[in-house]
């Protein structure tokens, strides 16, 4: 099976999962629950849920890694919801689809978001509960993630500097932590439900692997930003530049961030040789991550 295939062979598998796990659309209160399915359903890569997958091939276990790829998928979307309302990035569309807040309501967006929060906690609880110490560590790595130091602090951090002189040390913090600490975290996830997976030493070399990619992912994205039109991209392709946000291409411009993209990515690529295990899927998702086009 080529690359291709076994990509849309784990997004559908991601896919399956995550109707599974969130209430049906009719459950009460319905509105709550259309609007949470409406922000899953919208489409989008399932990059992290994949990155999840992969990093449990490495040395891969008796462990399920679908539950750990769900639970990132639904902290994810929460984040992508509460970016989009008017008091943050006030984005209308998001993955081609009415953002949350404009198919429903503020209110009800924001509960959607608050929603998907613990559901991702239950699902770790739940799934890998039998095994308490593995339950504990995924519970742990995505709490963390997810917290005021790394994903809520970089979002803080980018609305604190909109209109704001581009500096390099900002612009990196904000990157690390919104962006590649999820990257990250997909990676460590999977790779602690992995046989290798209390191997601290490979464990922290697949996070450094991730941060890389997140750094090269956020820099693919900002090219992305100002080369591919809003229906190409699937939501406001100028929208960062008309709020005064900073960027790789406010900062650097657009050739350099493209020399970021790719010194990042040969980065990770060379912590995932080192680390070893089963790798030629991750290896070319790597790739396939530079080469993008939305």
């Amino acid at each position: 099976m080529n690359f291709i295939d076994q990509l849309k062979e784990k997004q559908q598998l991601v896919a399956s999962r995550l109707d599974q796990a969130l209430p049906a659309a009719e459950v009460p209160p319905d509105r709550i629950h259309q609007a949470m399915r409406h922000s899953m359903n919208a489409g989008g890569k399932r990059l992290r849920p994949i990155l999840v997958l992969s990093g449990h091939e490495l040395f891969p276990s008796f462990h399920d890694p679908l539950p750990a790829a769900v639970a990132i998928e639904c902290i994810h979307t929460y984040s992508l919801i509460h970016d989009d309302l008017p008091a943050m990035d006030d984005s209308e569309l998001r993955r081609g689809q009415p953002a949350c807040h404009k198919a429903f309501d503020e209110a009800t967006a924001i509960l959607a978001g608050d929603a998907f929060q613990p559901l991702a906690f239950e699902i770790l609880a739940r799934c890998y509960g039998h095994v308490p110490k593995v339950a504990v560590d995924l519970i742990e790595i995505l709490a963390r993630t997810a917290g005021s130091e790394k994903l809520v602090g970089g979002q803080m951090q980018d609305l604190l500097s909109e209109g704001d002189p581009p500096q390099e040390e900002t612009l990196s913090y904000i990157h690390a932590n919104k962006t590649a600490a999820m990257i990250e975290a997909s990676l460590c996830l999977g790779f602690r439900l992995g046989r290798m997976g209390e191997d601290d030493g490979k464990l922290e070399l697949i996070g450094q692997a991730g941060h890389f990619l997140g750094l090269a992912f956020q820099a693919v994205d900002d090219l992305l930003d100002v080369t591919r039109t809003s229906e190409e991209l699937g939501k406001d392709a100028a929208h960062d530049r008309e709020s005064g946000k900073v960027t790789w291409i406010s900062l650097y411009g657009e050739e350099k961030a493209r020399e970021l993209a790719l010194e990042q990515t040969e980065k990770a690529r060379q912590i995932l040789l080192q680390t070893g295990g089963d790798n030629a899927f991750l290896l070319e998702l790597v790739s396939h991550m530079l080469e993008r086009e939305s």
